[in-house]
């Protein structure tokens, strides 16, 4: 299923249904060979885990450097900015709910190679099946029925810490992180051990990168900063603006012309799907 195309450099599919998994959220991106400039890749409430299967490679750049091939990038992409580029790549991209992506990765919050997670035999398995099958709907159920196994043979998060996220993320991030503890009832100590295991940043992170996405999500729909600051729980245009400039180094205004790695009718609000 064909959906927008970016600037005429990336074709990209969407499933043609829903993951038969909460918290899961797929999309396909096949690169034109039309240019090699980076696009900003900007944070997310989700844990992305990214299969690259095509002829050329998917190249991230970050402080650290080149990193090429499938990687895992932790909830809000980790703690570094980082640009995606490459050059006739085609990959299946997921997004997993932190709560998930537990289960499916274990734990951990930066980028880093898939093959550091599951190991480079599995992997190639995945990408030789990916590259075999003949539409991306097929791509799609086959990460679709991967996942799901995945996730039935391991153990959840603490119920505690599911509740926790799960009111993060009701709250759209506008949450007192302090009593989350007492409503759970454990020590604050102890859930916020677990939820930065099991979650991969501590509550008060988490909450703030929700409240961020909402309030990025509007800024690119055409709400102006000020609107986006009065209603999204800031307490002045200058709070979202520092929050803004801390996840993407960018200003409220530039950011909201700034092209997402992902399949988004908010982030691309000019683009009409393709038949």
């Amino acid at each position: 299923m064909r959906g927008p195309v970016h600037d005429g450099l990336w074709d990209v599919a969407r499933p043609a249904r829903p993951s038969r998994t909460a918290g899961v959220a797929m999309a396909g991106f096949r690169d034109r060979g039309l240019g090699t400039s980076g696009q900003r890749a900007i944070p997310h409430p989700a844990v992305t885990l990214v299969v690259e299967f095509g002829a050329g490679p998917l190249v991230v750049e970050n402080a650290a450097g080149l990193q090429r091939g499938s990687l895992v990038a932790g909830l809000g992409l980790g703690s570094s900015r980082f640009s995606v580029r490459g050059e006739h790549f085609e990959v299946v991209q997921v997004r997993l709910s932190p709560l998930v992506a537990h289960a499916v990765l274990g734990s951990g919050g930066e980028v880093v190679p898939l093959e550091d997670v599951w190991g480079v035999g599995e992997v190639s398995r995945i990408r030789e099946r990916l590259a075999d099958a003949t539409s991306w709907d097929d791509r799609f159920t086959l990460m679709d029925a991967l996942l799901a196994r995945r996730i039935e043979a391991s153990r959840p998060v603490d119920a505690e810490v599911a509740w926790a996220w799960n009111r993060i993320v009701r709250g759209r991030g506008r949450v007192r992180v302090e009593s989350l503890a007492d409503e759970v009832g454990w020590s604050r100590k102890r859930l916020w051990a677990r939820f930065v295991r099991q979650v991969g940043l501590p509550p008060k992170r988490a909450a703030k990168l929700v409240r961020f996405d909402q309030a990025v999500h509007r800024l690119v729909a055409g709400t102006s900063p000020a609107r986006v600051a009065a209603e999204g729980g800031y307490a002045d245009q200058s709070h979202l603006h520092r929050d803004v400039m801390a996840f993407t180094g960018l200003t409220p205004a530039t950011v909201a012309a700034e092209p997402f790695l992902t399949v988004d009718d908010l982030a691309w609000p000019t683009q009409r799907p393709c038949s």
